[in-house]
């Protein structure tokens, strides 16, 4: 039964790569956050 098993990389398990856009588009996200708030500081004096 334990001979049964398969092994797959996870690339071959998810069927996919995985290209990490998310990090950019969060970090390009916080950038932007923290420009409003700048912007709206200075407007807001």
């Amino acid at each position: 039964m334990a001979d049964d098993e398969i092994h797959r990389t996870a690339t071959e398990a998810r069927a996919a790569s995985k290209p990490g856009v998310v990090r950019y588009i969060l970090s390009a996200a916080l950038v932007l956050v923290v420009l409003g708030f700048i912007l709206a500081y200075f407007v807001g004096r």
